[in-house]
């Protein structure tokens, strides 16, 4: 049985939330899954190396992005996928964007004994927060991460 996002909304919405926001960077791919480890080297380098979230938001944009462009229409020819990586008083947000999909929305699947599918798995486990919105354009699923609370 998949169970939907229950942390579904659109931070940038919220002005109070964005505050102190700042673009690290932003990165846009083919939707092909042979640039999904241009999409990890990003993320690593826009966080640097002492970073203490960057490996787990290496991980979780992996993640991202692989869903992308193997269930989105940025799959097709000239699909593309955007990353952003925003720094914001205490934490992280990475945002991933795609064509978007008629046929489903971002699922989190409550199998642990499938063989694959656990994507959303990890992101709803490791992030602080996630979610995801769609419109015309299509769909961007995000995650916060915070900095352990020995480093806050």
């Amino acid at each position: 049985m998949a169970a939907a996002a229950t942390r579904v909304s659109r931070t940038a919405d919220d002005p109070a939330a964005m505050a102190g926001a700042a673009v690290v960077g932003s990165l846009t791919i083919p939707g092909r899954p042979e640039h999904v480890c241009e999409a990890r080297a990003f993320v690593a380098k826009a966080l640097g190396e002492r970073n203490p979230l960057a490996d787990v938001a290496v991980l979780l944009a992996s993640e991202l992005v692989t869903n992308a462009v193997l269930h989105s229409k940025s799959r097709d020819a000239g699909g593309m996928v955007a990353v952003m990586v925003i720094e914001m008083p205490g934490g992280i947000r990475v945002e991933v964007a795609d064509g978007g999909s008629e046929q489903s929305i971002p699922v989190v699947k409550s199998d642990v004994f499938m063989s694959d599918g656990h994507g959303l798995f990890l992101v709803q486990t490791l992030a602080d927060h996630w979610g995801y919105f769609r419109d015309e354009g299509g769909t961007t699923v995000w995650f916060w991460l915070s900095p352990p609370s020995r480093l806050r």
